[in-house]
């Protein structure tokens, strides 16, 4: 609303407040005199009221909303600007590094990304390997369930009824309860396996590792595509740099070391255990400007746990590898392991200048602007020891018909007065 229609507004107010005090004192007559009143028309009459308090009050609110409108609108939250926030987005994985592991159970074995990435193809969310529990050779049988297993443990063959699955266990009953355990008979995959981890990650090297995430993105408002690897001719540029905030921004290839301890932890403490780590790539694009100046912006967190000694953190699954003997019976390798897995996550907006979001804010400006004249208006009208004097010159109330026979009455008497003065010469 403009400043003359809030004007207008507060000229409205008066005046029904009026009415309704007439109607209230005068009874059906007051009440006949206003809605006779609701077909008369309203216009703007300008008072400048020579009050410098509400003056410098005003101005300073004009300011204020020039400096709201230009600062924080137009600068800060680019208004003139269309936005787009549905971004389209690829992403492309790969890891490199070898690493050698030698265990008491496995020997030595040569660990390549194709046995430590889960899944190999390359997605938005992988598992690496950090470390591993291994129980190799088990075949189906029956052997007694862990002590560690609640529902398991038994004092008589009544404790393990045949056929009934151990809860959280590893098998299923046999109806047997083998005492030198104390716990009952299974059918499963035996023997069971270990529960020892290792203090040291088994994979310490990984650290080492790279990872090349590879972003595409498209703004389909606006047919604007961009790939966070940097455009450049050099074939060798990707084949020798590391993503360095200060030094490489644009560079696409990450150490993983560097990806765990820029979210504030330790990579070989977490690689015990395992984890959870998210990486952000915000894209903010202003399209008024040049192509080459939209570029992501990298941040990382840990996202498995709230608290450094929570119980809840760590990441780990089991798989297995099949295999047959000489007699064609399977037997199979369990591995339980540990290790990061990491979740990217694509977030983007971009904006251009539209003339319909610009004539938005300009007009939401004015109607601000127009707000403090009305505000002025009502301190004037009702909030200072003069407010009925300025009322009084602020509001006036025409009858056109007593206006039209007077203004008649005062020609018709300049008439006969020049008549008369005419008379008199001739």
């Amino acid at each position: 609303m403009s400043a003359g229609g809030l004007a207008a507004a507060a000229a409205c107010l008066s005046v029904l407040s009026v009415f309704l005090t007439r109607a209230h004192s005068g009874g059906m007559a007051g009440w006949g005199l206003f809605f006779v009143s609701l077909l008369n028309y309203k216009t703007e009459k300008y008072v400048i009221a020579e009050n410098r308090r509400i003056g410098i009050l005003f101005r300073l609110y004009q300011l204020a909303v020039l400096g709201y409108i230009i600062g924080w609108v137009f600068v800060v939250r680019k208004g003139y600007q269309e936005r787009e926030e549905a971004v389209q987005t690829s992403v492309i994985t790969k890891l490199k590094g070898v690493t050698l592991t030698n265990s008491s159970e496995t020997g030595l074995h040569l660990w390549s990304a194709e046995d430590y990435v889960i899944p190999p193809n390359g997605e938005q969310v992988f598992f690496i390997v950090t470390n591993y529990i291994e129980t190799p050779n088990q075949r189906l049988g029956f052997c007694s369930e862990s002590s560690k297993v609640p529902s398991g443990r038994c004092l008589s063959d009544d404790d393990c009824v045949e056929g009934e699955t151990v809860t959280a266990g590893h098998g299923i009953k046999t109806g047997l309860c083998i005492n030198s355990t104390g716990t009952c008979e299974i059918n499963a995959w035996c023997p069971l396996p270990v529960s020892f981890i290792c203090r040291e990650p088994l994979l310490s090297d990984a650290e080492n590792f790279t990872i090349y995430i590879k972003n595409f993105i498209r703004f389909p408002k606006f047919e604007f595509s961009k790939s966070n690897v940097l455009e450049t001719s050099d074939d060798s540029y990707l084949k020798r740099c590391s993503y360095d905030r200060e030094m490489h921004p644009y560079c696409p290839i990450f150490r993983l070391g560097d990806l765990v301890s820029w979210t504030g932890h330790d990579f070989q403490d977490m690689a015990v255990k395992g984890g959870s780590v998210g990486v952000l790539i915000e894209w903010n694009c202003d399209l008024d400007k040049d192509s080459s100046r939209c570029n992501p912006q990298y941040s990382f967190t840990r996202l498995d746990m709230n608290l450094n000694n929570s119980v809840t953190s760590g990441y780990n699954f089991r798989y297995a590898r099949y295999f047959k003997d000489q007699n064609g019976e399977t037997y199979r390798t369990l591995y339980k392991v540990y290790g990061i897995r990491f979740d990217i996550m694509i977030n983007g907006q971009a904006g251009k200048f539209n003339i319909v979001p610009t004539l938005i804010a300009i007009g939401s400006g004015v109607a601000l602007l127009g707000a403090g004249a009305f505000a002025c208006d009502m301190i004037l009208l009702y909030m200072m020891n003069t407010s009925s004097f300025y009322r009084e010159r602020k509001f006036e109330i025409i009858n056109f018909n007593k206006k039209l026979l007077r203004h008649e009455n005062n020609k018709n008497k300049r008439l006969s007065d020049f008549f008369y003065i005419s008379l008199q010469i001739s």
